[in-house]
This record gives C-alpha cells, structure tokens and sequence, in this order.
C-alpha cells in the first residue's frame, strides 16, 4: 500500500493582507540577508544583518571593508530577504544615505541598538549606518500567492498600507 502526503495549505492572502503582515515583519524582524555584487566581477554576496525599520527604511550598519558596505556604496543597489522559503519577503532596494557613525543621531543609534542588540557606536574601526529604501517588494507563502505577489512597485505600495494595525 502507497501512502498519501496531503499538505493542506492556507488560503490565498488579499493584497492588504501581504501588505499588513509584510510590515509587521519588517517592525518585528531583527535580522534579515541582504544580497550585493561586486561592481566589476559580478560576483554576488550575500550576509545576514540586523536592521531597523522607520516605517519607510531600513537601517543597517556592518564594517566598512566588509564587501556589504563596500558594495552597497559603489553600486547603490541591494536586496533583501527575511523569513523562510514558505514565507518570504523580497525586497529590491536602493541605498539613500551612508551616516558615519559619530553623525548618527542619539535616539536613532540608541533604538537601533536595542532593537538588533548590536551598537556599532560602541566598535572600533568604522562601522557606518546605511539607510535603504525599498523600491520593490513581493511577498508570498505558497503558490496560490505567486501570481499577486507584488505589494510594491517603483516605491509605492500597490494599496496605501493600513496604519491602524
């Protein structure tokens, strides 16, 4: 006798509902894996970061000679990955502003560092904040959300998110 997986999956999402979960994450979530290339060979790196969201950036810190930073400030552009296979965001970003350490207002660097546990202000060697902005972001769990994975295109959300969550 042949035995039968059967997975039951949960229903499709509404797009306000990606939206609302996809920002949940992006408050609670500490850590996510932000993908950057070399400029000249190509070659993709990929490191996992901790970050905080401002309601419209993110805000990440790692040592300037790692390739991250390296990368992120020659060419600008990053990508982003948090929580699982199943339940995944996506998110195509460019860097706005790189803010040496000392220039990092007070309450910024003090919730960034509760938040991620990590004060870069406490490090030796330069360690600067890169603050990134989404242009791109999908969202899916399972292939009945593939198709309508999009929530944000060119910078905007695809519906205004819900700010009474």
């Amino acid at each position: 006798m042949t035995a039968t997986l059967t997975t039951v999956k949960p229903p499709a999402r509404t797009l306000d509902r990606r939206i609302r979960d996809t920002l949940d994450r992006l408050e609670r979530d500490v850590d996510a894996w932000f993908a950057t290339a070399d400029p000249a060979a190509g070659l993709p790196y990929l490191m996992p970061l901790s970050f905080l969201w401002d309601g419209q950036t993110m805000l990440i810190s790692t040592a300037r000679t790692n390739p991250t930073a390296r990368f992120l400030e020659a060419t600008g552009k990053v990508r982003v990955a948090l929580g699982t296979t199943r339940d995944v965001v996506l998110i195509e970003a460019e860097l706005r502003e790189v803010i040496p350490t000392a220039e990092i207002p007070a309450e910024v660097g003090d919730t960034f560092a509760v938040k991620t546990g990590f004060d870069p202000r406490k490090l030796r060697g330069a360690y600067p904040y890169f603050r990134i902005v989404p242009l791109q972001v999908q969202a899916w769990r399972e292939v009945n959300e593939l198709a309508e994975r999009d929530l944000m295109i060119d910078g905007r959300w695809l519906s205004p998110p819900d700010t009474d969550r």
